[in-house]
């Protein structure tokens, strides 16, 4: 039997797969892990209008819209109960923030998510450079087919003052259309704007540009019915009615709304909004992994430069934590310890999802108008609950797609999931909060106006029971997960001396004990069968358990299952009929059709390696106090009962109602070039009852929405300029002296932050 040891020759380019990249440019790269790119598990291909996919989620349009008349009579989202705010002290702020989430976990994993505010002084640099020329891709959404589960297409593409000019505009042009502006003083009797398309109509019948939301349309009737004339207001631009706004749009489709969502923007291209540690914290460091990490030094005091550089609440740094699982994966995976961007417009949704491998989450609020956020509790009773509200509502479409909950194109109102007993609360996040979503916990939400974002996940101990279930769901729908689940929590236990409670202990040496169990049980049937064991005769390179570098990721995703996509990382069944296809000991039957005699295992782990990473596991748990969290000591009872209005939601509730949503970019853009519409999709409203757009003349784009997203950008010898010069100072402020300027030009996310802070 001839078999080669190399390496199984497998690429996949699916989310949870990680693309190989041997570039290394220069010694800072080498010193540098590579970024591993998560890109869609099915991306979005655009199909004809006669496609037979198409025309079936073109049916999928009549059950929401039947969806949506059933559901005349709406609650009114006021009974949604608000999340727990937390407001730790300058003292608990100065230290990691993993501890103080433990802390404070036995309330707020109740509700799936809470928000927790700085104390004050803190105030950190927005280190995002505003004025680099580089454009970022979006994802055009469909507001008003939201509950229609379809995919996103592309949306335009943008630099990121081209982004807020858009948006700004956006947000402007829906106030003055529904809202009060405190700056123009003649605004008594609303009168709802018509399109530029209708407004030479002669038929009376013409309906109006955009349904009115419901406060609007109750002051407009009223105006209208008792003549009132200047002296009736019409409402402020509230939270409270841009929620309602929103889920008129996606729950009755009155309205044709598209907006562009800077979504998933890969911050080690265009640099963070928060500084880089000096320290080697971050994966993006220059010095990772080659700078010691300092943990003996005290850390920087609170408010200070280095604070904002070297805290772990820098998104950069929090996956890294010493209390953090992730502090073993050294290689950089987008989303998971590498934050990604988001630029959001009014009514861009980050539809409803659970974090990949059910980890934690933070999500901080750099800069912008408010975002409102919806959670469910990570328990299993609540997450089963949200998938039977979207089979009931999308029974046809889940059909077809199974997971369709992992797409994250789906959004259904919080009132649904209240009605059929999903326990569900909302949170209004401001600029300089944070957000942190538990281990199973669906959320979702939208932004309110212009506004920058950031996010990461990162996972404690506590987190494991959450990571075997994911496991077990990924691979059900045979998709493929971040990183080896078996791999991470073998690399625990390897550190053995950072398990710091006896129950955390107990929880790893018990999934440890699962995984020996199956797949000793797995490799007596399958060699009992006829599979050979070959490894005493094939040389295979041992498991790396100290750290999850690019190496062992490579490998890793050249021994995934061809079947369920689990990377076999404790043995594979292999054929000689193929040199890179492999299989789990679950699905070796599911690989080919050759006889049972064609097929043999590889093994790993051996059987005494297995029990003697157990055996020290439970050692380490036997050495620790029995001390218990009031998280761990609370977690039989906290799925119980109703939800209500958490402890320091108070204030949440009252801004919700009375606060002013701004419609100001997050930067100025006085030079940004004047941006033409070549599309008809766009940020943009339209009525149900509106005809198509007379195409055959030149577009004129006062009629509609001021700033559009699908734009054409007029590289005009200004603009030309413009970037040349962005160029020259970049160069000159590096102290490069080729005149090659666009080889000396830095990385973006080294350059300077040239924004306003």
């Amino acid at each position: 039997l001839d078999l080669d040891p190399r390496p199984f020759r497998i690429q996949l380019k699916t989310k949870g797969t990680m693309a190989t990249n041997t570039n290394t440019a220069d010694s800072a790269s080498e010193q540098r892990p590579q970024k591993r790119l998560r890109t869609p598990s099915r991306p979005y291909e655009a199909r004809a209008a006669s496609d037979p996919l198409v025309l079936k989620e073109e049916r999928m349009l009549a059950q929401a819209i039947a969806n949506s008349r059933k559901d005349q009579g709406r609650e009114s989202l006021t009974t949604i109960p608000f999340g727990p705010t937390f407001y730790p002290s300058v003292e608990e702020f100065s230290g990691d923030p993993l501890l103080y989430l433990e802390k404070i976990r036995s309330v707020a994993e109740k509700y799936g998510i809470c928000k927790i505010v700085p104390p004050k002084g803190w105030n950190p640099p927005f280190a995002l450079d505003v004025d680099c020329p580089k454009k970022f891709q979006t994802k055009d959404q469909s507001i008003h087919r939201l509950q229609e589960g379809i995919s996103f297409g592309d949306g335009s593409d943008y630099t990121v003052k081209e982004y807020q000019k858009m948006s700004s505009d956006w947000s402007k042009e829906w106030k003055n259309k529904h809202y009060s502006d405190p700056n123009k003083p003649n605004q008594g009797e609303y009168k709802p704007s018509i399109p530029g398309s209708l407004k030479n109509a002669t038929s009376e019948n013409q309906a109006p540009a955009a349904p009115l939301s419901s406060s609007a349309e109750r002051i407009g009737e009223q105006a209208k019915e008792e003549k009132l004339g200047e002296n009736t207001p019409r409402p402020k631009m509230t939270p409270e009615n841009l929620e309602r706004d929103y889920w008129d749009i996606v729950e009755t489709q009155r309205q044709d709304i598209d907006v562009d969502y800077g979504n998933d923007v890969d911050t080690s291209e265009w640099g963070s909004g928060f500084p880089i540690s000096d320290r080697g914290r971050s994966v993006t460091s220059p010095n990772f992994q080659t700078a010691q990490t300092n943990e003996e030094l005290p850390e920087p005091a609170f408010g200070t430069e280095e604070f904002y550089k070297e805290s772990y609440w820098n998104l950069n740094n929090i996956p890294n934590s010493k209390n953090s699982v992730l502090r073993h994966v050294k290689v950089g995976i987008n989303g998971i310890n590498v934050p990604w961007l988001y630029f959001g417009c009014l009514f861009s949704t980050f539809c409803w999802h659970n974090e990949d491998n059910y980890m934690y989450s933070i999500n901080y609020h750099h800069k912008g108008a408010p975002k409102q956020w919806y959670g469910v509790p990570g328990t299993k009773q609540d997450a089963d609950g949200v998938e039977r509200v979207f089979k009931s509502y999308l029974s046809k479409k889940m059909r077809d797609v199974p997971d369709l909950l992992h797409h994250i194109t789906t959004s259904f109102s919080p009132r649904l999931l209240d009605r059929d007993g999903v326990r569900v609360c909302k949170i209004l996040q401001h600029p300089g909060e944070f957000i942190v979503t538990f281990p199973r916990a669906f959320h979702g939400g939208f932004s309110m106006g212009p506004n920058c974002g950031e996010a990461v996940n990162f996972a404690l101990h506590d987190w494991i029971p959450h990571a075997v279930d994911a496991n077990e769901r990924y691979r059900t729908f045979a998709r493929p997960s971040v990183f080896s689940h078996d791999r991470l929590v073998y690399t625990m236990a390897h550190h053995i001396n950072e398990l710091r409670t006896k129950e955390i202990c107990k929880s790893l040496a018990h999934e440890l004990r699962r995984l020996m169990q199956e797949e000793l049980l797995l490799r007596q049937k399958l060699t009992n069968a006829g599979v050979r064991d070959v490894s005493k005769d094939v040389d295979l390179p041992t498991n790396r358990l100290d750290k999850l570098d690019e190496e062992s990721a490579d490998y890793d995703d050249k021994r995934l299952c061809h079947s369920c996509k689990h990377i076999c990382f404790f043995s594979a069944v292999c054929c000689e009929c193929s040199d890179s296809k492999v299989s789990c000991l679950r699905h070796s039957h599911y690989m080919c059709r050759c006889s049972i005699n064609r097929k043999y295992i590889l093994i790993w782990t051996p059987e005494s390696e297995m029990k003697e990473i157990i055996s020290r596991v439970e050692k380490r748990g036997e050495e620790l106090n029995d001390l218990k969290s009031a998280a761990q000591t609370n977690a039989s009872s906290f799925h119980k009962g109703p939800l209500e209005d958490a402890p320091g939601s108070a204030k949440d509730r009252l801004f919700h109602q009375t606060y002013e949503v701004p419609v100001g970019p997050i930067c100025s853009f006085d030079s940004v070039p004047e941006l033409v519409s070549s599309d008809s999709s766009m940020c943009s409203s339209k009525s149900q009852g509106e005809p198509e757009r007379d195409i055959s003349g030149a577009l004129n784009v006062t009629s509609s929405i001021v700033a559009p997203s699908k734009v054409q950008l007029i590289h005009d010898a200004a603009a030309a300029n413009e970037t040349f010069q962005y160029l020259v100072k970049s160069s000159q402020a590096n102290g490069a002296t080729n005149s090659n300027i666009l080889a000396s030009v830095p990385h973006p996310s080294n350059v300077s932050s040239k924004s306003a802070v």
